[in-house]
């Protein structure tokens, strides 16, 4: 069973890609970000980046909590860009959960503003033991 999940991005059209593919029980996320018609959502805030990205992620795992997440991010000094406002919003959205996650620095973010990228693995449901 092969299942995709496209929300009308622009990038996903661009690339062909969509926003979260299911196979069998396993589900990958792409690279989400906040970001609208108009360009980066929360210009500068890497905190309400983050919670948005994270959020509209879940929804395309359908809504299954990750047992993997990556925080991708650009790293210091562009304007805004903190890795603890983007783990805190990772904490607030996953505490209970306690996913595996790595955040990490990269050269930089597609689209321009963009300051956090969030990507989820989740399992619809438990494989036999």
């Amino acid at each position: 069973m092969r299942e995709r999940f496209r929300d009308g991005g622009g990038f996903a059209e661009a690339a062909a890609y969509s926003r979260a593919v299911r196979h069998e029980s396993y589900i990958a996320v792409s690279g989400t970000t906040s970001f609208g018609p108009d360009g980066a959502l929360h210009p500068g805030d890497s905190y309400r980046q983050a919670k948005k990205a994270i959020r509209r992620a879940l929804v395309a795992a359908a809504p299954r909590r990750p047992p993997r997440g990556r925080d991708p991010q650009p790293p210091p000094p562009r304007p805004g860009c903190r890795w603890d406002a983007v783990v805190r919003a990772h904490r607030e959205e996953f505490e209970g959960v306690e996913s595996a996650n790595t955040t990490y620095y990269v050269g930089g973010l597609v689209p321009p503003g963009v300051l956090v990228e969030v990507e989820l693995d989740a399992v619809v449901e438990e494989p036999p033991r």
